[in-house]
């Protein structure tokens, strides 16, 4: 994804990754001055390119070649499928097979960004989301998760995952679990933020949902979780490298004491860096 034409990003790797296109990602990356990039993985192949040619750029490169989602709820444009535990092993044996640095699962669907408080798409049974951590710490993994909604974070931390991404909608609860976790919150307030004022989508949802965000990162830096600048770089508006900048740019109006958000965010960037590879 490329963060302004969904449909045209997925047509332009359809018979195979364009390398000039991310040859011209990673180039984004490095004159942004980013030399470490963790990413969510793809269906088709465009990650595992940009871990081997990342070097080239100058940068440490992650990735979990796909993510995993069950059959039936969120997930497929980004990776492949399970029925059952048996397959979702199987996917888990295949990433390692490819040169996967860790395991990225969906647990739940999207924001629906004219609706506050919505995601899309079930989530997981709690329990189908403990094997599924389990078999993925057994393999030698660690586990990034795709997860929004309260419940769907509350099970998520006690299954054990290693990160969080977006976590929208998180409350007090929440952040106090995840306080006691050794799991890494990785917001993404910065797709709200930028979408704001482009017209496709209810500007008082996204407004609500942003400050939601902020008060989130706020209430995890005060707690002392371990937080760490994500971008969900490719989602609309959300542009490789600069995204990171943005997302940064959410944490300091969050937390304008630099001094305890730089700190925090050290922590978070050095349990990343160690925490998300094999």
């Amino acid at each position: 994804m490329d963060g302004v034409d969904f449909k045209r990003a997925m047509a332009r790797h359809a018979d195979g990754p364009d390398e000039a296109h991310v040859r011209t990602c990673l180039a984004a990356y490095r004159d942004a001055g980013i030399r470490f990039v963790r990413d969510g993985g793809d269906a088709h192949g465009v990650s595992l390119l940009a871990a081997r040619l990342a070097p080239e750029y100058g940068i440490d490169y992650r990735t979990p070649a796909f993510a995993i989602h069950k059959a039936g709820h969120y997930g497929h444009i980004v990776g492949r499928a399970f029925e059952d535990l048996r397959q979702y092993a199987q996917l888990v044996e295949e990433a390692a097979r490819l040169g996967a640095d860790f395991i990225k699962i969906m647990t739940t669907g999207i924001m629906d960004f004219d609706h506050f408080g919505r995601i899309t798409h079930e989530d997981l049974d709690a329990r189908e989301v403990r094997e599924m951590v389990h078999i993925a710490h057994e393999s030698g993994f660690a586990v990034m998760s795709h997860t929004n909604g309260k419940r769907a974070v509350l099970a998520a931390l006690e299954a054990g995952v290693d990160s969080i991404e977006h976590g929208n909608y998180i409350d007090d609860e929440c952040l106090d679990a995840l306080a006691v976790s050794r799991t890494c919150y990785v917001p993404t307030a910065t797709v709200a933020r930028n979408l704001r004022g482009t017209g496709r989508f209810d500007k008082d949802v996204l407004e609500r949902i942003y400050e939601a965000s902020l008060r989130a990162i706020a209430g995890a830096v005060e707690r002392g979780c371990l937080v760490a600048v994500g971008s969900d770089a490719g989602a609309v508006g959300v542009l490789h490298g600069q995204g990171a900048h943005d997302e940064h740019a959410c944490f300091v109006q969050a937390v304008p004491d630099a001094r305890v958000r730089e700190a925090a965010l050290d922590r978070g960037e050095r349990f990343i860096r160690t925490t998300f590879a094999r």
